[in-house]
């Protein structure tokens, strides 16, 4: 019989609904959650690791830097064949793909929720986290980083994002689609990943912000927070990579202060590039030295550039960490930069 650690942390999985507080507020346990789970002896044995009920909205790097310990002494203990982290799904797109690029087991890490508490009708923690544990079982997963499995489907972390407010089905893929599909406990892989970004460090930048462009935004919002303090800049550009002009002229300005600025999409799909080079076009923002990330999100872009800067990443580095994996593969087979706390 496989086995696998469950690390609980909260979220809507954990709540109940509290006439008083009037709404939903965690309330339940790891243990308790497994109360509600039956069928899962079938599948695997499973072991809880309870970190308390967090909503994933008040998560802090520090927080996930914890869990990503536990996950890590979890996977390593004898005989355990993956982990499950249960969490809040408010957030999960983002936490999952920070896990992605800290973790180092290549055990199957499977990172699953609740759309509906434990009071509404049709609550669908239990099933998600049946699947959850049929995926961390499967030896079909391993070395495949990170996957976020709700609703019957396996997404890769770096791909996966929370696309509606409360659907079942919120949880998609979309630029690559789904790594495959959990069916009445049977998992069933379609795809495997490209490589994968990896960083090792123990910290990540605190004043990393984001920005989104907008129809007449000019770059007064970041001249506001480059006088305020920042280590970093996310840029969410219309379409693939185009701005205001006055936008990209206050991010030169940041880039030739040595704060790294990123370029992403806001559309939630494809990538930027530089196919436009009037004045705010990808091709400009590409000549000021601001770093293209690829096909990730701007969430995700945060994550990954606050983590690159904790490892002390320099420019270089930090524009291999951002790339799309498939692009940039060292000769060590992992995408992104190795830091030395990471080189064998």
């Amino acid at each position: 019989m496989p086995r696998v650690v469950a690390v609980f942390t909260g979220g809507t999985i954990s709540m109940t609904a509290d006439a008083t507080a009037g709404g939903n507020i965690p309330t339940l346990s790891g243990a308790a959650i497994l109360e509600h789970t039956p069928g899962l002896d079938a599948i695997a044995t499973v072991t809880v690791v309870d970190l308390g009920r967090t909503p994933a909205s008040h998560f802090r790097f520090g927080q996930l830097f914890e869990i990503a310990a536990a996950i890590e002494r979890s996977a390593g203990e004898p005989g355990v064949d993956g982990v499950v982290l249960v969490q809040g799904t408010d957030t999960l797109d983002e936490t999952a793909f920070f896990f992605d690029l800290v973790l180092s087991t290549e055990k199957p890490v499977v990172v699953t929720g609740a759309m509906r508490s434990a009071s509404e009708p049709g609550y669908d923690g239990p099933a998600n986290l049946r699947d959850a544990v049929a995926c961390a079982a499967s030896p079909a997963l391993r070395e495949q980083g990170v996957v976020v499995v709700l609703g019957g489907t396996i997404h890769a972390a770096d791909d996966v994002a929370k696309t509606h407010a409360s659907s079942l089905t919120t949880f998609r893929s979309p630029d690559f689609g789904p790594l495959g599909v959990v069916e009445r406990g049977h998992v069933s892989v379609a795809r495997h990943r490209a490589a994968r970004r990896r960083v090792r460090t123990s910290r990540a930048a605190d004043r990393v912000q984001i920005v989104t462009a907008t129809v007449a935004m000019d770059g007064s919002m970041v001249d506001a927070l480059h006088a305020s303090g920042l280590d970093g800049l996310v840029v969410e550009a219309t379409g693939a990579g185009n701005t205001d002009p006055g936008l990209l002229e206050a991010c030169r300005r940041l880039v030739e202060a040595g704060i790294p600025v990123v370029l992403v999409s806001r559309t939630g799909a494809g990538r930027v590039d530089t196919g436009y080079a009037f004045p705010g076009g990808g091709a400009t923002w590409a000549a000021s030295g601001v770093i293209l990330a690829g096909h990730l999100t701007g969430p995700k872009a945060r994550v990954a550039l606050a983590l690159g800067l904790g490892a002390g990443l320099d420019r270089a580095g930090l524009a291999q960490l951002l790339a799309d994996p498939w692009d940039v593969v060292p000769a060590s087979g992992v995408a992104g930069p190795l830091t030395e706390e990471s080189r064998p």
